[in-house]
């Protein structure tokens, strides 16, 4: 859980400014909007297929680009 102690002559901005990083380095917005809505099991692992799948397409085409440019040189 994220928490910052706020001195005496500290600002509130700067306060809030470390909060709001602190939030995001644990990961605690992602996983508010991760758990917003229900998500079925079945649901959960269709997502993951997609996303390895989308990561193969992305490391396939940049394998493609590097042997495009060794080929090139």
């Amino acid at each position: 859980m994220a928490y910052v102690k706020v001195g005496e002559t500290e600002r509130f901005e700067s306060a809030m400014r470390r909060f709001k990083r602190q939030c995001e380095n644990e990961g605690l917005l992602a996983e508010i909007k991760k758990r917003q809505y229900y998500e079925s099991p079945s649901m959960i692992r269709k997502k993951q297929k997609d996303e390895v799948k989308r990561r193969q397409r992305v490391q396939a085409s940049r394998n493609k680009r590097m042997l495009a440019r060794r080929r090139s040189h």
